[in-house]
């Protein structure tokens, strides 16, 4: 008489969307304990929101400076943490073998991709949170409806992130420091948070309107500093990006 073994629990891997939940999880309690990490990542944005309000670099064509500066320290805050953090930190990650252990485990490269990008959108309330109330006690007055603005924040985190493991994961640590850290300071000037697009030229302005951190500050400048209908033009830029990095961070990452 033959007989049957069952095995509780069976034998098999979770489904994605629990193992995503999971990964997601374990992902921003990693960022929460990196102190340092976390401290740079929440003070330097309000240091900057506070700095850049100082009429000290440049003019800008409204009176009230505030109102400008807030939607470009958001920018500058995703790609912080979106871009130069996480790409910083994943690099360090392969470099100490941390994804090495992680890649004879059954998680998927997309599954690790998407979870460390739902971790740092976590991280990013935080961040929104701490940037609009800061901004308030400096006098902002935002304009138009918040829920455009939101859906920009959440593509230009997939776009940002999608870079910032597609980097992490096809460089040595060393360089993807390096790189992130030099992207994030060209994209500060060139890409519309510090300096308006307008201060360019018109040949240099139709390049850079491109870039993701010019999108995403263009389409939070309309509706929140300007009261504009939805920017599609922005919405579609940061799309198309956020559709051409996750899928190839996914693709090329490399766990060692």
């Amino acid at each position: 008489m033959s007989t049957t073994l069952a095995f509780t629990p069976a034998p098999e891997a979770a489904p994605r969307s629990r193992m995503l939940l999971a990964q997601t999880a374990m992902e921003f309690r990693l960022l929460l304990r990196n102190g340092e990490q976390v401290g740079l990542t929440l003070l330097i944005p309000l240091l900057l929101e506070l700095f850049f309000n100082l009429p000290l670099l440049y003019s800008l064509d409204t009176p009230r400076r505030i109102d400008f500066v807030v939607p470009s320290i958001i920018t500058l805050a995703v790609m912080s943490a979106a871009f130069t953090g996480l790409a910083i930190g994943t690099g360090f990650e392969r470099k100490y073998a941390v994804l090495k252990r992680l890649g004879a485990t059954a998680l998927p490269r997309s599954v690790l991709v998407g979870g460390k990008t739902l971790a740092v959108l976590l991280l990013e309330l935080i961040q929104l949170v701490l940037v609009c109330g800061f901004g308030f006690a400096l006098a902002w007055h935002p304009h138009g409806d918040p829920a455009p603005a939101l859906l920009l924040v959440v593509l230009g985190t997939i776009a940002f992130g999608g870079l910032g493991l597609l980097v992490a994961g096809t460089l040595r640590a060393e360089i993807t420091l390096a790189v992130a850290n030099l992207v994030w300071l060209v994209l500060l000037f060139a890409g519309g948070i510090a300096i308006p697009l307008s201060k360019y030229g018109p040949a240099a302005r139709d390049v850079l309107q491109y870039l993701p951190s010019a999108a995403l500050s263009d389409g939070l400048h309309r509706v929140l500093q300007h009261g504009g209908d939805f920017p599609v033009g922005p919405t579609i830029t940061l799309l198309v990006w956020a559709a051409i990095a996750l899928p190839a961070a996914a693709r090329w990452f490399k766990w060692e």
